[in-house]
C-alpha cells in the first residue's frame, strides 16, 4: 500500500513579513513559494496547496536560552491553530535569515529573504524526519 504524500508548508514568522516555503515527502525538498502579510493568507495558502504539516520557525536566542516568546508570535501561533486544523511543528530558526542572506544569487534571481529563511527551517525539519 502505497504512503500518502505529506505536503509541508514551511513559515518563517516576521512582524512585518511571513515568508513561506513548500516541500513534499516525495522529494523533501523545500523551496521559497510566497511572501505574506497575516494568517489569513496563510490559511488560504494551506487550503490552495493542501498542506498537511506547518512548520514555523521558533524564535530562539542565539546561547541556547530559550527567550520568552515574544506576544506576538504567541498571538500568531494561536491565530494559525484555531484557523487551521493541521499539525504545527515547531523547529529552531536561530540565524535562517542570515544564512538566507549568504546564499548566492541577485536581487533578480534570489527568492526573497524571508522565502528562503522559510526555506530553510522547512529543509531544516525534512532532514531530521
Amino acid at each position: 500500500m502505497d504512503k500518502k504524500l505529506m505536503k509541508y508548508l514551511g513559515i518563517d514568522w516576521g512582524e512585518k513579513r511571513i515568508g513561506l516555503a513548500l516541500a513534499d515527502s516525495e522529494t523533501k525538498l523545500a523551496t521559497p513559494f510566497k511572501t505574506v502579510e497575516d494568517a489569513d493568507e496563510i490559511v488560504k495558502a494551506t487550503k490552495d496547496e493542501q498542506i498537511d504539516i506547518i512548520v514555523l520557525g521558533k524564535p530562539y536566542q542565539i546561547s541556547n536560552l530559550q527567550l520568552p516568546i515574544s506576544k506576538q508570535f504567541e498571538e500568531f501561533l494561536n491565530e494559525l491553530k484555531n484557523k487551521t486544523n493541521i499539525a504545527i511543528e515547531l523547529v529552531d530558526e536561530r540565524l535562517s535569515s542570515k544564512a538566507a542572506d549568504a546564499l548566492v544569487g541577485n536581487k533578480k534571481t534570489k527568492a526573497n529573504r524571508d522565502e528562503i529563511a522559510a526555506m530553510l527551517i522547512l529543509q531544516s525539519y525534512l532532514d531530521k524526519i
